[in-house]
């Protein structure tokens, strides 16, 4: 009765496709699931999402799972994501994921009642959500239907959204969470290799990792590199026992004591004392300076603080002070100029008809605001590498504008800060331990009163030089675009923090609410932006590398010690410069040099007090020289700056609009043809280093396989044409970003063409 045989064959073709029926009937998007992070928990999610690609077509749209963490949204989808042909992968992120610090505003639409709401922290949602468009701070917008999905499942997940999207506290943040995770299991690895705080990442051939000047020795190699032998180390904030707003170790005159230090201290804005940036190769220095708030003591106070700075110069030189307060646009007015300029770039739709939009660019101020800041610094540089001063950057906390001022004073003056450990090493210093206001001012905490993209801008600032000098920087401006993207994730300590007081502080009051033992640590150890492993593989890293960089050798070892680069007078004469540009409408005009409301502050000896048509020809006579001779790449480099020179950063700002993409054009075009050709030349060098060397072809495989270029070539004289998924927008892809109408035709697609950006006749006007 029970036998053996198998089945006959029309009962098992009946119960197995019925078996398989059952199977597929169960909604494939459910098993989606995201890929989490440690400390990343799912809060809410909504099945049978639909992710808008085109306005005009719903043909494009992917189906997917609506995923809300306490870290991002995650949208996941088996679909195949059209039209686009290249993806630059951030090993954090998914393809269609948004970090919740990235999100600026979300909107709720319901079609059927017409209704739209700007959702915030705790609110109530009284209608059914149809649709839900994303705003990010990165200028991506991002919009998804729930036509399928269940109407409450797709409330609860926009609520959730505004919801972590915009914490009250900043413990609530990502990092902490990830980071108490990484506490309580430290064998956890992310992307296979340790999250923890280092400064690695990038190095530069001589293998150095960005020092993150937490240390006294960090602060004493930087005096040792820069000859500052007048200056030290200074010690009485450690334990921030004077200012909660300074960091522990920074350096000072060697002429004041620690007890003149912790007495003046009382007498500046947040007991913020002078700061020590840098040294010029003549003794001229670079401070910067709080305001004195003590108006009996500020004249007595301000005094002996400029005669320390005068002894510390080799020749007694004065101090040369600029009130940034006075000289350069406030934060407000910063952020007033980058919301229009989002305003233009995003969210306004393009007309056909539209005639008007290089005025709007140039009425959004942006790019004016750009130009004075590379103006005034030009005007510094001049002070210390023409006349031989020091020079005072003052501001009313010394925390905002003179980070910007004087980190591009740097970059212009010391080709060390041009290179990628030298940049990530100038931000450590001059931002991230100098007190810049990151979570304030990136209003990771949703508020808007504080707001204001000073980095952003001394991103776009630097962007300038290296468009006007490409060879004298090691990285790309795809580096830069990263960077700025980066300090959009709330992972990084970095950029997470107004102060290093305030990362102590914070995450030793969350390690003992969640039982974490420090030890001997000073707070929490967050990951550290320039451990680029973290996010990027080794082969999209190289990307960040400038292929046109002409760089030195690397340092060499004696004795075991490595011997420090010395720069000499000759590295920054003012002999060796670049290409003459118009100077009425270049970097100064004759006006600049008379007293005017933004006019610098002198302390000067009296031969420096000429009149102020002396110093107004001096001033002129140095630019006609620089830029009338060849730039010394490893030298100063100083910007240019008529209407025609300074240009919007179309990857960073029209990245993600996708009708901007010019395929098979923009910059990288010939970023990818120069690439080739170093790689060429890179492997005649191998193969002639294995030539010379007499050894047999295996033992080198791996050396020649080897290659700093993200394109390479296929083999000598390549004749390769530009790949198939190179845009404009590369190596980023606008496709599911928010469409609008078609620019072809109108001045926005001129401009995208190459057309240039003149100033108004009233702006060159002012100039002349």
């Amino acid at each position: 009765m029970f036998s053996l045989k198998q089945p006959k064959p029309t009962f098992k073709s009946y119960l197995l496709p019925q078996a398989d029926e059952n199977i597929a009937s169960e909604p494939r998007i459910k098993k989606l699931e995201p890929v989490l992070l440690p400390g990343e928990i799912v809060v809410n999610e909504v099945n049978f999402v639909r992710k808008c690609i085109a306005t005009d077509t719903s043909q494009y749209d992917l189906w997917g799972k609506l995923v809300c963490t306490n870290f991002k949204i995650s949208f996941i989808t088996d679909d195949p994501m059209p039209l686009q042909k290249f993806h630059y992968k951030n090993l954090l992120l998914g393809e269609h994921d948004v970090p919740l610090t990235c999100i600026e505003q979300i909107v709720t639409v319901n079609d059927t009642k017409r209704k739209q709401k700007v959702l915030g922290p705790n609110q109530k949602l009284k209608f059914n959500p149809t649709e839900l468009i994303i705003y990010c701070k990165d200028f991506r917008i991002v919009r998804f239907r729930f036509d399928e999905a269940g109407p409450e499942s797709a409330k609860k997940v926009c609520l959730a959204i505004a919801h972590y999207s915009q914490p009250t506290d900043l413990q609530l943040l990502f990092a902490f969470e990830y980071v108490g995770e990484m506490y309580h299991n430290p064998a956890k690895k992310v992307n296979g290799i340790d999250p923890g705080g280092g400064g690695g990442g990038i190095s530069s051939a001589s293998g150095q990792q960005t020092p993150l000047f937490e240390t006294y020795s960090d602060w004493d190699r930087e005096i040792k590199r820069t000859g500052a032998s007048e200056w030290r180390v200074c010690s009485v904030n450690e334990g921030y026992m004077i200012s909660t707003c300074l960091p522990e170790y920074f350096v000072v005159p060697s002429s004041l004591a620690d007890q003149d230090l912790k007495l003046y201290s009382y007498s500046f804005i947040g007991r913020r004392m002078p700061l020590w940036s840098w040294n010029h190769p003549n003794g001229s220095a670079l401070v910067r300076m709080a305001n004195i708030k003590d108006v009996l003591q500020q004249r007595r106070i301000d005094q002996r603080i400029c005669n320390a700075i005068t002894r510390s110069h080799p020749l007694r030189s004065d101090v040369y002070k600029s009130d940034l307060d006075k000289c350069l646009p406030n934060i407000q007015e910063i952020q007033a100029a980058y919301n229009k300029l989002k305003q233009l770039c995003v969210n306004d739709p393009f007309d056909d008809t539209e005639e008007k939009w290089l005025s709007s660019l140039e009425n959004t101020r942006w790019l004016e605001y750009i130009r004075a800041f590379l103006k005034h610094s030009a005007e510094l540089v001049y002070m210390m590498e023409c006349k031989h001063v020091s020079v005072v950057l003052q501001e009313e906390e010394g925390r905002d504008l003179s980070c910007l001022a004087a980190s591009l004073i740097q970059v212009m003056l010391d080709p060390y800060f041009r290179t990628i450990v030298g940049f990530q090493s100038l931000i450590q210093k001059e931002w991230v331990m100098a007190g810049y206001q990151f979570l304030d001012r990136c209003n990771h905490l949703k508020r808007s009163d504080k707001e204001s993209p000073l980095f952003l801008m001394f991103l776009d600032c630097v962007w300038q030089l290296l468009e006007q000098y490409p060879a004298a920087f090691e990285f790309s401006e795809v580096y830069l675009t990263v960077l700025y993207d980066s300090a959009r994730i709330s992972l990084f300590g970095t950029f997470l923090f107004n102060c290093p007081h305030q990362r102590v502080k914070e995450s030793t009051e969350f390690a003992i609410s969640k039982n974490i033992q420090l030890g001997d640590e000073k707070g929490l150890r967050f990951p550290c932006v320039w451990d680029w492993s973290l996010q990027f593989t080794s082969r999209d890293r190289l990307l960040f590398h400038n292929p046109l960089f002409v760089g030195k050798s690397a340092p060499s070892v004696h004795n075991g010690a490595l011997r420090t680069f010395k720069r000499s007078k000759k590295n920054y004469s003012s002999t060796l410069r670049g290409v003459p540009p118009a100077i009425k409408n270049g970097i100064i005009g004759e006006q600049e040099f008379v007293p005017r409301r933004n006019s610098l502050i002198l302390k000067l000896k009296p031969e420096f007090l000429h009149s102020a048509e002396e110093q107004s020809h001096s001033m002129e006579q140095y630019f006609r020289d620089w830029f009338a001779k060849p730039v010394d790449l490893h030298g100063v480099i100083l910007p240019h700056l008529s209407g025609t020179q300074i240009k919007l950063w179309k990857l960073c700002y029209f990245r993600w609009v996708p009708e901007a993409q010019i395929s098979h054009g923009g910059s990288i075009t010939a970023f990818h043809r120069v690439s080739v050709l170093a790689d060429e030349v890179d492997m005649l060098n191998r193969s002639l280093r294995q030539y010379k060397s007499n050894s047999s072809l295996p033992g080198h495989c791996s050396e020649l396989d080897q290659s700093r270029m993200y394109f390479r070539a296929n083999g000598l004289n390549d004749t390769s044409g530009t790949p198939d998924f190179l845009s404009s927008s590369f190596p980023f892809s606008p496709v599911g970003n928010l469409c609008k109408r078609s620019i072809l035709g109108t001045p926005l697609s001129k401009f995208l063409s190459g057309a240039k950006i003149w100033l108004s006749t009233e702006t060159l006007a002012n100039e002349d």
